[in-house]
């Protein structure tokens, strides 16, 4: 009887709280198309003004909002639905989810969940360190906050390429694949040192993937290759993946010096043997922004991947402003595969250079999408930003050196393959950043480039492909 009892009080207390719920996401609602009326039906003021706040309602509003962006190259653009909720159980945590569903022409399509979870224990003011802020321009910043993310995400690509393993493949090596691939997984990020943006990152990752026809799209991958010159061509195991690394992200110079470094080591544990390996990556950006006070595209971690807020208790997306914006840029990525004798590593976990990667970031855009492969990977960038006026749209110019290599002792600065791109790129709001470029000085001729994030401006990066 008391076991009943209690469980009895236990499921009243969780109706109560699922109706608590239930009233909220209804507000959330209601508020949403209280905006649709005032921002697409009755808008007030300039026509500018109008078109973005009905924009910014449609495709950033919450908890329901039109998902959009880019699939994988050569797989199109993706449209569909994405609903945001959050919950606040107490004042030491809030909780939020996302979940959104998009698919393109060919039928491609990607599915996923997402939640994150953010601990506010005590927030401080902190002042970033440096001579600007003995002199007071440094202004002051929220301290990061850990967050832990809880995600799982399905993806189906019918159009994949792959020219070979290696800097010396070529385009007569061409094939054609598709590739579904399932993650469900969990990462977390603990902040330690907020003077220098310092923090601690863990994850453990579930992979299954599966290689698909190509359809009517020739030749096929095994019309040209075998699992030795493609490997995991034959099979595709279940993979457990480990990683764990460090993040630092300081400001100095009054903000004028921005730097985001990540370094990370990961284990690829399959589901049957032959397969094993391990991946270090350290991925060196740094930004010097032209004006005081430009805000950060970088994504903030306590947001979904659709979701675009500015802090964890903001009620919505910045609106889009009309500010002069313009940095340069400098990237170093370095990545390095570690391969048991007798193990490899499946062809399609493999990074790549050429066009876009995967995960849709334009690498070597003079190049064909994915045409360099290889476990071993190093990039130099730079760039440039600018809007035009007080618009938000802007222009924008990349320079790019990089190889790959089968083994990480071949990389090196020698043999880099070289890309130049320059084109149009809109950052509004909260909207997915979209870009045309044009790109060109790679010995196998010109490539245009046509792309919308497939997150929310500030919103967190979905799971990585490989």
């Amino acid at each position: 009887m008391k076991f009943a009892g209690a469980l009895a009080l236990l499921c009243c207390s969780a109706a109560m709280q699922l109706c608590a719920q239930e009233t909220q996401l209804g507000a959330d609602f209601r508020n949403e198309a209280s905006d649709f009326d005032m921002s697409c039906v009755h808008p007030a003021g300039s026509l500018f003004g109008a078109i973005g706040g009905c924009a910014d309602v449609l495709f950033t509003g919450q908890p329901l909002h039109i998902a959009v962006g880019s699939l994988s190259p050569e797989n199109g653009f993706g449209a569909g639905i994405a609903l945001v909720t959050h919950y606040t159980p107490n004042e030491d945590w809030r909780l939020f989810w996302d979940f959104d569903a998009v698919a393109t022409p060919n039928l491609s399509w990607r599915a996923g969940g997402y939640m994150t979870a953010v601990l506010i224990r005590h927030p401080k003011i902190v002042v970033l360190p440096g001579t600007a802020a003995s002199k007071g321009n440094a202004g002051p910043r929220i301290e990061e906050m850990p967050t832990f993310h809880l995600y799982a995400q399905a993806t189906s690509l019918n159009e994949l390429t792959y020219f070979g393993l290696g800097p010396t493949s070529s385009l007569s090596g061409q094939a054609h694949y598709g590739m579904r691939e399932t993650i469900i997984g969990t990462n977390a990020i603990w902040p330690i040192y907020a003077p220098l943006g310092l923090s601690l990152f863990g994850e453990v990752n579930g992979r299954m993937t599966a290689l698909m026809g190509s359809g009517d799209t020739s030749p096929s991958i095994d019309d040209l290759y075998t699992p030795a010159t493609a490997p995991g061509l034959a099979a595709q195991p279940a993979y457990a993946q480990f990683g764990e690394g460090v993040r630092v992200n300081p400001e100095f110079a009054g903000g004028y010096v921005r730097l985001r470094y990540s370094i990370t080591f990961q284990e690829w544990l399959p589901g049957e043997t032959g397969y094993s390996f391990r991946r270090f990556t350290a991925d060196l950006s740094h930004q010097f922004p032209l004006y005081r006070g430009m805000r950060s595209l970088n994504p903030q971690e306590f947001n979904g991947p659709d979701s675009c807020l500015q802090g964890p208790t903001a009620k919505s997306c910045p609106p889009i402003t009309r500010n002069l914006e313009g940095s340069f840029g400098l990237r170093f990525l370095y990545t390095a595969s570690f391969i048991p004798n007798g193990d490899v590593v499946p062809f399609f976990f493999d990074p790549t250079l050429g066009g876009s990667d995967i995960n849709g970031n334009p690498v070597l855009a003079s190049y064909e999408d994915y045409r360099f492969r290889a476990p071993n990977l190093m990039l130099l960038r730079g760039s440039f930003e600018h809007s035009i006026y007080k618009w938000p749209i802007g222009v924008k110019f990349m320079v790019d050196e990089g190889r790959v290599a089968l083994t990480h002792s071949d990389l090196g600065f020698d043999h880099l393959a070289h890309s130049y791109a320059a084109g149009l790129t809109v950052h509004a709001g909260g909207l997915p950043v979209m870009d045309l470029l044009f790109a060109w000085g790679g010995h196998e001729g010109t490539h245009t480039i046509a792309s919308v994030s497939n997150a929310l401006l500030g919103g967190t990066d979905r799971p990585s492909l490989y």
